[in-house]
């Protein structure tokens, strides 16, 4: 009889969230998806021993899973949850607000009342953490730390008898309530890897892996893959291509598989489902034996479109294209491929989440029947391919998709032309394999890499992360093993795909400047490994934000004197003033350290003036003030300054004023620091022609901006503005009057 073998593949998946310089992690959803999803996941599948299924487990989340079941995770979110309410420092209880309501509003937060009480308070008051701390008291926040985590708590957890009668309290929570909520987490976390580890020993399920960091390995390889797949597709102006690094990045992955698990997997999910032809012949040198991606691949590949009827069916040829074996054989390279069925895999992902339970399982098995139905009918047997996450999904389904699940387990191991086996059974059971002799580069999405490279901002960090990566090239060989394994362990963490999902108009979430600030923070971490000091650009956001600080142009000279001292308030009266929008989403532990900024010119020389947001930081640190001219028929920046500041001891050390690398000698430039940074240049610095005309004699007319940084540890702190520059109009006072009409 015909047969339908269904391959399931759950793919779990998290981003490096661990800071490793200050070993901190930046974001939580390791901790609360390892809580919710990924033990039970596993678990589920004892009740339904003849469901086989395949689980990818990301290598980096895999590191993550085993840091928090140790209890040597730095986690900043859960030290919040865990301290004692009326212990909070008022930073803390409104990080508390801003994070700890993080989570689905109807699923999570609605399915306990207390957790839904203080939403609704939080809600009300504009869901903004400043402005509703006032009408939380300790107990509300007592209870907000316990039921903020219990929210997460797996299914299979939620019934243990502790958990249960901690659930039925509902509101109340005391401090030992929360210290046992924070001690068993720890414990829960532990049990994921060994429950996978149990499952594949005993042949119910197959573990496969992804490259180490999780990159989108054909751009990594080369980023010239991104123009073959959407020729004319904007590049970033540097080609990044090192395919040593997709190798071992794989290689890693691998490794780290069989060291955890006790034998090498088989098969690799590449990230995103991202192939091409260089990537095959990768993977299959370091034996990997299957790979998978999105229909969309094989059809751009075949040059056959795969269209579905009003029944879900295509005609026959089509889907016996699609619902098969496939191997990639292409000189010495060979590897089984596999292509997921986009449209099933996203009925679970986007739709039945809200249908009930019962109808949504039996519309999937109806669904994979009359997909594969055309080559039944003609005899042969199909390999039907459902590939998607195993972890966001659920967050949309009532009990952490719990019901629709197991209604869908228990139809497929009744229906007699099924079966759910895992990618190497059906490999090894499918008789008729499909070769293929060529691939076009692609990924699950569009079958292209637009997602990851294109958009300026998509761009923008890979010319970051190009210019990291020659500089390690260069600088590694004259430093030691240890620091060349850090920034080489950083490069890789840039590498990965994750932080490109933000980049770009494409996504976005609460999070967006978390993800862009560790972006950035992982490439400083590159330059300071090796003891050097990361390029200035690294301390402003590549992401563009809506978000509008407070400026103020230039409408008189100013002429102040340099002392630091910002009691002085009317000689900087007319000077440009920016002040720094409140930054909502800040991650904890970022401290704000720069209020605002002034700056203003006398026709002769540029002040600037940063005030601190409480006072000068403490330990030493350099202030770093970029200055670029543009002139009116100029497109791009022409002269340009970098003005450096050391500060030792609370006092200025000394200053450098650089062009392109090379000192200038600073004759008539001045610094200051008290209660603010001040500083002095002459404009001649900058311009060796007469500076200042009429505005309006167009051609004459120049723009200064200017952008200052506050480093330590040769790190960016802060920075203002936060995007973008500051401008001067540089012209006659009397010009800079009428402008400002």
């Amino acid at each position: 009889m015909p047969v339908v073998r269904v391959v399931v593949l759950w793919h779990q998946h998290q981003p490096f969230y661990k800071d490793l310089v200050s070993g901190e992690y930046r974001l939580p959803w390791v901790r609360l998806h390892a809580l919710k999803d990924y033990y039970g996941m596993v678990k589920l599948l004892d009740e339904f021993p003849d469901i086989h299924q395949t689980f990818n487990l990301v290598p980096s989340l895999m590191v993550q899973i085993e840091d928090y079941a140790a209890g040597t995770a730095r986690d900043p979110f859960l030290r919040v949850a865990a301290r004692p309410a009326r212990d909070l420092t008022l930073e803390e209880r409104r990080f508390a607000l801003e994070y700890l309501f993080q989570a689905n509003p109807e699923h999570l937060i609605g399915r306990y009342p207390r957790y839904q009480e203080l939403w609704n308070r939080f809600r009300s008051s504009g869901s903004d953490a400043q402005r509703s701390e006032r009408y939380f008291q300790a107990q509300d926040f007592t209870d907000l730390q316990v039921l903020s985590q219990l929210a997460w708590f797996d299914e299979f957890f939620l019934d243990e008898p502790d958990v249960a009668e901690l659930v039925r309290k509902g509101r109340g929570y005391t401090v030992d309530d929360q210290q046992f909520v924070i001690d068993r987490e720890r414990h829960l976390c532990a049990r994921v890897l060994p429950a996978h580890r149990e499952a594949a020993v005993q042949g119910r399920i197959e573990l496969s892996t992804s490259p180490f960091y999780h990159p989108i390995l054909p751009l990594i390889a080369d980023t010239q893959a991104g123009a073959l797949s959407v020729p004319g597709l904007p590049l970033p102006q540097n080609r990044f291509r090192h395919p040593e690094d997709a190798g071992r990045q794989l290689e890693l992955g691998l490794d780290l598989h069989e060291k955890v698990f006790g034998c090498r997997p088989r098969g690799v999910w590449p990230s995103e489902g991202s192939v091409s032809e260089e990537v095959l012949r990768i993977a299959a040198g370091l034996g990997v034996n299957w790979m998978a991606s999105d229909e969309g691949v094989l059809s751009r590949s075949l040059g056959l479109a795969f269209l579905r009827d009003g029944q879900g069916r295509m005609p026959e040829p089509a889907a016996r294209k699609l619902y098969t074996v496939h191997r990639y054989e292409n000189g010495e390279a060979a590897i089984h491929l596999l292509f997921r069925d986009h449209a099933i895999s996203d009925l679970i992902g986007f739709v039945y989440s809200g249908m009930p339970a019962e109808r949504a399982a039996a519309h999937l098995i109806e669904s994979i029947q009359q997909a594969a139905q055309p080559i039944l009918s003609a005899g042969g047997d199909a390999v039907l391919p459902i590939i998607l996450d195993g972890e966001n999904a659920w967050e949309y389904y009532p009990q952490s998709g719990r019901e629709f699940l197991r209604r869908f387990y228990e139809a497929l191991g009744k229906h007699p032309m099924i079966e759910a086996v895992t990618v190497s059974e059906a490999i090894e059971r499918h008789r008729n394999v499909d070769v293929l002799r060529s691939l076009v580069p692609g990924s699950w999405i569009n079958a292209n890499f637009n997602v990851w490279i294109g958009a300026p901002e998509d761009n923008q960090s890979w010319d970051y992360l190009y210019h990291a990566r020659n500089f390690f090239t260069q600088a590694s060989p004259n430093c030691s093993e240890e620091q060349r394994r850090l920034a080489a362990e950083e490069i890789f963490i840039a590498e990965g795909s994750d932080w490109n999902w933000w980049y770009g108009p494409e996504h976005h979430s609460a999070n967006d400047r978390e993800f862009d600030e560790l972006y950035r923070k992982h490439l400083s971490n590159v330059y300071q490994a090796l003891g050097a000091t990361p390029p200035d650009y690294l301390a402003q956001p590549i992401m563009r934000g809506s978000a509008q600080p407070l400026f103020t142009p230039q409408t008189h000279y100013i002429r102040p004197r340099i002392d630091g001292e910002r009691i002085r308030y009317f000689e900087w009266m007319g000077a440009a003033h920016y002040t720094a929008d409140r930054r909502s989403g800040a991650m904890h532990g970022k401290q704000f350290l720069l209020e605002s900024i002034y700056a203003g010119i006398d026709g002769e020389n540029v002040y600037g003036r940063m005030d601190f947001v409480a006072s000068p930081p403490a330990g030493d640190f350099e202030i770093i003030v970029n200055l670029e001219s543009w002139s009116a028929q100029a497109s791009r920046p022409q002269p340009a300054l970098r003005l450096e500041a050391e500060v030792r001891a609370g006092t200025i050390a000394g200053i450098e004023v650089s062009d392109d690398g090379k000192l200038k000698a600073p004759n008539g430039a001045s610094a200051a620091l008290a209660r603010t940074f001040e500083f002095k240049l002459p404009l001649t610095l900058l311009y060796s022609a007469p500076l200042l005309s009429s505005a309006h004699d167009s051609v004459a007319v120049r723009k200064l901006r200017l952008r200052f940084s506050l480093w330590q540890n040769r790190i960016p702190l802060d920075a203002l503005p936060l995007e973008g520059w500051m401008e001067l109009e540089l012209l006659p006072e009397q010009d800079l009057s009428t402008l400002a009409l």
